[in-house]
């Protein structure tokens, strides 16, 4: 084969095939209690699905969370912000996901407590994650997901 007529047909081929386009990660910081393991295993699950995390440890989680717009009774184990949205406790990538795509007139979402089997926290799930849409405005969490 001649030079000429390979390097006209490597680029046709390459023109004719669908060009790929590869996403930049996501950033997201996380805050955790500098002494929580688990809440490495979320960074972890994150980084997994895509997500460039930057792990930050913090002895004022309630403080960030709060300021963030989840109310006390709502807050989960770390707090991580995302694309102008704080995602508190283990929740799903998934309804991460969800989040980024609708990119609803929210502060965020939360996943309350450590529920076991939930992503980064160790043990079987028991029952459906219930995940609450957050706002800053002091209005009561309502669902958002359920998985």
């Amino acid at each position: 084969m001649k030079r000429r007529t390979f390097c006209l047909g490597a680029t046709l081929a390459l023109l004719a095939s669908p060009l790929r386009t590869i996403a930049a990660p996501v950033k997201a910081t996380l805050y955790k209690n500098p002494q929580c393991t688990c809440c490495e295993g979320y960074a972890a699950y994150l980084r997994q699905n895509g997500f460039e995390v930057d792990v930050k440890p913090t002895n004022d989680l309630a403080e960030i969370s709060q300021n963030a717009g989840v109310p006390s009774d709502y807050q989960g184990c770390h707090t991580t912000f995302i694309d102008g949205y704080v995602v508190d406790g283990h929740v799903p990538v998934e309804v991460i996901q969800k989040l980024l795509s609708e990119r609803p007139a929210i502060a965020g979402i939360t996943l309350p407590g450590m529920p076991q089997g939930s992503p980064g926290m160790t043990g079987t799930k028991s029952g459906p994650f219930v995940i609450y849409a957050v706002t800053k405005d002091g209005k009561a969490p309502t669902v958002y997901a359920t998985v």
